[in-house]
């Protein structure tokens, strides 16, 4: 099981990546760079690949709306080459409220517009001469559309890889067949291991179906803070769960209107239909605290890895028994590098 974390994008970028080249001697695999409606990802991989050295770097994740599909490709092509092969595509609709609100461009056909960038990605990294027609994505622009001089284009350069890694961050039923079908991997949010089957596990097991064997196995990152010491039992682990709260309150509760919260809906898939929306109703009103207070401890203790060591190696069996292939982890306390360590050697045991 390979480790991955998120670098923090609100931070001090020189300070995140001292922490990622230490992470990376630890034992570190993956670092994932998000871009909500901050600075955008891509600088920062660039920065991130000149230095580091064996770690890969990841969009966690960049918009479907904000580029062209073919400027996606590029993108793909030029991050892999800066890093000597090392980078990682997270594509991701986002939602309408960045979407809309921030980049001004409708939010239509997310689904079909991650498979159609999907599909142009792999065209430009495979120097074929682009050539999409499809439901959001017309590459070149149909007759009667532009100047009607556009032609076929192939990328110029020559790839390090032709085959970079896609993975595709999906919440809905079809988008998550979708990702299982057509992706290298998968990162879903909020994700707990003992019971996620009864929220995507047919939607799984029909895309798997229909997936080309030569993509290989679908990988998955799925995760949460992590903290490992003898004393994180009872109350203790409790009030280091307890940071986790606040921000799965504002996805639950805030996070979208009332009637199209994403993040919502799965909490209630989960079978937190009750808290999913007295939290939502209370964060609308704008008791924020009291949402917070109102998340269920056991959806945290069954999505993060706070505990003593036994209890972690256990955690991570469950992890690894869903498939999950890369743990996506927060360390949390005054020294994450070293619980990179622990963590590195509870999961090469696990």
């Amino acid at each position: 099981m390979r480790l991955s974390t998120q670098l923090n994008y609100a931070g001090d970028a020189a300070a995140a990546v001292a922490q990622v080249k230490a992470m990376e001697a630890a034992g570190l695999d993956i670092v994932w760079v998000a871009e909500a409606y901050s600075y955008d990802a891509v600088s920062q991989v660039g920065y991130l690949a000149a230095r580091t050295e064996r770690v890969n770097i990841g969009t966690g994740i960049v918009n479907v709306y904000s580029r062209t599909a073919t400027l996606m490709g590029m993108t793909a092509a030029g991050c892999d080459y800066v890093s000597d092969g090392r980078f990682i595509l997270g594509l991701g609709a986002s939602g309408p409220q960045v979407i809309e609100g921030f980049h001004g461009v409708p939010y239509e056909k997310p689904m079909a517009r991650i498979k159609e960038y999907i599909e142009v990605v792999r065209q430009v990294l495979r120097r074929e001469p682009v050539q999409h027609q499809g439901a959001t994505v017309q590459i070149p622009l149909p007759a009667g559309q532009g100047t009607g001089l556009g032609k076929p284009l192939k990328l110029i350069n020559h790839p390090v890889r032709a085959e970079v890694p896609i993975w595709w961050a999906s919440l809905q039923g079809r988008s998550v067949e979708a990702t299982a079908r057509y992706a290298d991997g998968w990162l879903p949010v909020f994700f707990e291991p003992d019971s996620f089957q009864k929220v995507w596990g047919s939607e799984l097991k029909a895309g798997l179906a229909q997936r080309d064997a030569s993509l290989g196995r679908l990988d998955i990152s799925a995760g949460g803070m992590v903290a490992i010491d003898e004393d994180l039992v009872g109350d203790r682990q409790a009030a280091v769960l307890d940071a986790a709260r606040p921000n799965t309150a504002l996805y639950w509760g805030g996070m979208g209107a009332r009637d199209r919260n994403f993040y919502n809906d799965l909490a209630k898939r989960y079978g937190y239909e009750a808290d999913a929306i007295e939290i939502q109703d209370l964060y609308l009103s704008g008791k924020k605290d009291e949402a917070a207070a109102k998340v269920p401890l056991q959806f945290l203790q069954r999505s993060h890895l706070v505990g003593p060591p036994g209890y972690i190696k256990e955690r991570l069996g469950a992890f690894k028994e869903a498939g999950v292939t890369v743990l996506n982890v927060s360390p949390v306390g005054p020294d994450p590098v070293a619980t990179i360590e622990k963590l590195r050697a509870l999961a090469d045991d696990a």
